[in-house]
């Protein structure tokens, strides 16, 4: 018996040619084999529409919400676009006070403040409401700089860029939208 037995690669055990199951520790197994196309049932079928279906809403939800809460399933408001030769141009940005005395912008990324410029954009209406969101902000450059200036007074801006035939009219106009001192 033992030279009709063989053990290929996969460790599936053949006895002259048919397949008869697994090798496990020795142990030797029957499992059925099963040759040519696997069709899918209607179980499966079933799941897969569900599934795409969902999909489908989340994103939908997620466009008209025009939130990047919902990302992946939403659009990511930071993608650029194109801008007419007469338009102005908007950017938001943090300022900081420190407690050094100087006043610097908030660098919004992972590695700066632990917030991307994106998340502040998208949120802008919120913290205008609501300028204690910003203590976020502190907190974050805080923990990530240890051994530099904390922020005591953080700003949120918005500067507008007008542009006439394409160029740029005058310098950015800063409007202050909210303001929040830091606790400690």
């Amino acid at each position: 018996m033992m030279s009709r037995l063989g053990v290929g690669v996969s460790g599936v055990v053949a006895v002259r040619g048919e397949r008869l199951g697994c090798v496990m520790a020795g142990v030797v197994t029957k499992q059925p084999v099963r040759t040519g196309d696997v069709r899918l049932g209607t179980l499966g079928k079933s799941i897969r529409v569900v599934v795409a279906l969902v999909g489908i809403g989340l994103l939908i939800n997620g466009s008209v919400r025009a939130s990047d809460d919902a990302w992946p399933f939403g659009p990511m408001s930071q993608y650029a676009g194109s801008v007419a030769d007469d338009a102005s141009i908007t950017y938001t940005r943090i300022s900081a006070q420190t407690d050094a005395g100087t006043t610097v912008d908030v660098p919004l990324n992972i590695e700066g403040a632990g917030v991307a410029r994106a998340e502040i954009e998208a949120r802008t209406g919120e913290i205008v409401k609501d300028p204690s969101l910003l203590q976020a902000v502190a907190d974050g450059w805080a923990r990530k700089h240890p051994g530099k200036p904390k922020y005591v007074k953080l700003e949120l801006i918005r500067d507008t860029t007008t542009l006439v035939d394409g160029r740029v009219k005058n310098d950015p106009v800063p409007e202050v939208l909210a303001t929040w001192q830091v606790r400690k």
